[in-house]
């Protein structure tokens, strides 16, 4: 499974022999692979008008493009603006909240990425193939794709450490530029240009997983809330800048501040997050994406205006009798 962070062509309309050479090693003699383009047709062919965009087909003929676009930037931050603010309302009624629920069209897009990650690990499970996902710099919908990719297929990506070494290698390393997309919450007044909830989606996506798979990820919905809470406010360095780069040279992110990942390994910590109910699953786990499938996550969208105490005991029990079994 690769990403791809650069267009898949040269300035000016120039081939660009050097990515046709790359990807020309990467396949074997009569082998083929798929390039998932998280970019709609129409924007590919726009950028290739002005002299970006995409290559000929002809230039990679071991290679066969599958687009799947996935919102991005304002349409997906103006999604999340609806949702919230539906979800704050007290007073709507059941059409109307129903309504407000379907016209913010974040279910959607949840669906979109499990869709189009379960299409990445389909090539890869079952056609056997090489995977390159690209999208528009390769640093939002490209990571989310690959990242929920790994979560389906890779059962070492579900435990507590292999979590956090997915966010950090998929996210955080890859170059996710936090800073600038998770500037404000949806609550707030003032709105960034470049604000979008990709990592909540991708967080989302998980509790989406979580919730299908109840026994197969060893942490459980208190680590997802930890991260959204941090990836927007946070005491620790893990989340901030917009690139490796950034973080390592001109911040010093990792000598000034202390880790997200250290603090939740704590013991007394770390037993906060893990799913009681876990048992290791080697198995690809495969999500329904049918309408009837897809829920809102209450736990993040309600938890200020739903009575969280008889969830808190119901989940507290289950621990007590895990521990005692």
């Amino acid at each position: 499974l690769l990403r791809s962070s650069q267009p898949l062509t040269g300035p000016n309309r120039r081939r660009c022999r050097e990515d046709e050479k790359l990807l020309g090693t990467i396949l074997d003699e009569g082998e083929r692979g798929f390039i998932i383009d998280t970019r709609s047709a129409q924007a590919a062919k726009q950028a290739r008008m002005s002299g970006g965009g995409t290559e000929p087909k002809s230039c990679y003929p071991q290679w066969r493009r599958l687009h799947r676009a996935l919102d991005r930037g304002r349409t997906l931050q103006e999604s999340f603006i609806r949702l919230v603010e539906a979800c704050s309302d007290p007073s709507l009624g059941m059409d109307r909240w129903l309504a407000r629920l379907d016209s913010s069209r974040w279910l959607g897009h949840v669906k979109a990425a499990l869709s189009t990650a379960c299409l990445a690990a389909q090539c890869l499970d079952r056609e056997d193939s090489k995977v390159l996902v690209h999208g528009a710099e390769g640093t939002d919908t490209t990571l989310l794709v690959t990242a929920l990719a790994q979560l389906i297929l890779d059962p070492s990506c579900r435990s507590l450490e292999g979590f956090q070494a997915l966010l950090q290698r998929e996210w955080i390393e890859a170059g996710h530029p936090f800073h600038l997309r998770c500037a404000r919450s949806a609550a707030a007044h003032g709105r960034g240009r470049q604000e979008a909830p990709l990592f909540l989606l991708f967080l989302d996506c998980v509790w989406q997983l979580s919730r299908q798979f109840p026994f197969s990820l060893e942490f459980g919905e208190q680590l997802l809330l930890t991260l959204f809470d941090n990836a927007y406010a946070s005491c620790y360095g893990t989340f901030l800048c917009n690139s490796e780069r950034e973080s390592r040279s001109l911040c010093k992110v990792k000598e000034s501040t202390h880790s997200l990942w250290a603090w939740l390994n704590q013991p007394e910590e770390r037993h906060k997050y893990l799913n009681p109910l876990y048992s290791h699953n080697p198995l690809v786990i495969w999500p329904s994406v049918e309408p009837q499938s897809i829920q809102l996550w209450q736990g993040l969208f309600l938890r200020w205006i739903r009575p969280s105490q008889h969830l808190d005991e119901a989940w507290a029990e289950i621990q007590r009798l895990v521990e005692g079994s």
